[in-house]
């Protein structure tokens, strides 16, 4: 039963991925077709980010109670919806209201796919396993940027958005037809109300170190979605597949990587881990402005995928720990709750400082935060010597 579970979680994330990564390249430059600033921009980005952001805690928690599959099956379905209410929009405000719907759909996606992974793993290997999970997400961003670039040169930008949908309604129907109706893996543990369980997350140090962590790393979505369109099609004139290569390249390597990266985490100190990794990120993007070819672009992109690689099945690796204290479901909510948070607040403050001081100071701005955060977040992560821990608290 777990490899089925196995093969149908990875095979609906790599689909719903896909259709994901296909937009990628479109929907900025769809965006300021309807008239759309750097903060609007950033205010379309920040959008899905918040109402995900919202639910993730909650669908979480429900989902360790109620059973995962229910909602994983109706975020697939909002995915579709929004795939095809895309092709609607005829202003910012528009689409403003899309990526809210989006954002919810969200919610209940990844988490509750990371949920999955973490109790089959059953607590061992798990960084593998998340490795595992990784490259099924990265796989598909990866793929999607390339073929929703070649739509765009080919048959126009409404074409993407149609395969979006089409895809997020197979990977429905996959669920559906194959997972189980209850959770053979969920591990059914008193862990108290949702809000005592929000509660003693937030108070405990680790874990405030693991969400700063995913906040910080998930910043960087911003300029390398929401502006790096913009900034390759006005200096460089590049066409849409060229976007969606260099996009590509950091997901492909990233998800390259995953495997053997998830593994080391599973023997190695994630924390020094998850500190390497981000410190690449932080020079690849620190640079990407100095970038003036395609080439080098497609190479600093390739950098920054190593960076993620590293970094994000030790993440994962780390949050899984704290879910078998707090329940899996709901630790992978607040964990998501913080990349949302990451891409609201970058979306929102890069987004404004774009209209005063130019895209480029987006990628800096948003490397030295990265960097900054990453080794605050590390010393949190740390255990502490010689001290003893309150009741439920784990380093």
């Amino acid at each position: 039963m777990q490899k089925y579970i196995l093969f149908t979680v990875l095979s609906a994330i790599f689909i719903v991925f896909v259709g994901m990564g296909i937009i990628v390249p479109i929907l900025p430059i769809y965006a300021a077709e309807l008239g759309a600033t750097g903060f609007a921009l950033g205010v379309i980005v920040a959008a899905f980010a918040l109402s995900g952001g919202l639910l993730q805690p909650f669908v979480g928690s429900f989902s360790d109670r109620h059973g995962k599959k229910g909602f994983l099956i109706t975020g697939l379905l909002i995915f579709g919806l929004t795939g095809y209410t895309y092709t609607l929009a005829s202003s910012v405000g528009h689409m403003v209201l899309i990526r809210t719907l989006h954002g919810a759909g969200s919610a209940m996606i990844v988490p509750i796919a990371m949920a999955y992974m973490t109790e089959i793993s059953a607590g061992k290997n798990v960084g593998r396993y998340m490795g595992m999970l990784n490259i099924a997400i990265f796989s598909g961003i990866g793929a999607g940027p390339v073929l929703g670039g070649f739509f765009l040169d080919l048959w126009g930008r409404n074409s993407a958005f149609y395969t979006m949908a089409l895809l997020s309604f197979l990977a429905a129907a996959l669920v559906a037809l194959v997972l189980p109706g209850r959770d053979p893996l969920t591990i059914q543990e008193k862990q108290g109300s949702m809000l005592s369980v929000f509660a003693r997350m937030l108070h405990h140090r680790k874990v405030m170190g693991i969400l700063l962590a995913r906040m910080a790393t998930m910043i960087i979505m911003v300029p390398t979605f929401a502006f790096l369109p913009l900034l390759m099609t006005r200096h460089m004139t590049a066409s849409g597949t060229e976007i969606g290569m260099v996009i590509a390249s950091r997901t492909i390597v990233n998800a390259v990587f995953q495997m053997p990266f998830g593994s080391l985490a599973d023997r190695y100190n994630k924390n020094r881990l998850l500190l390497l990794g981000s410190t690449i990120i932080s020079i690849g993007i620190f640079s990407v402005p100095f970038a003036v070819s395609f080439a080098a672009l497609l190479l600093l992109f390739a950098l920054i995928g190593l960076g993620e690689a590293i970094s994000w099945p030790a993440m994962g690796a780390l949050a899984a720990e704290e879910g078998h204290l707090y329940g899996q479901g709901s630790m992978m909510g607040v964990f998501n709750t913080a990349m949302n948070t990451g891409i609201f607040v970058g979306a929102m403050g890069v987004g404004a400082l774009v209209d005063v001081l130019g895209i480029a100071w987006a990628f800096y701005i948003v490397a030295g935060f990265l960097f900054s955060s990453t080794i605050i977040a590390a010393a949190m992560i740390r255990p502490r010597q010689n001290t003893c821990l309150s009741t439920g608290d784990k380093s």
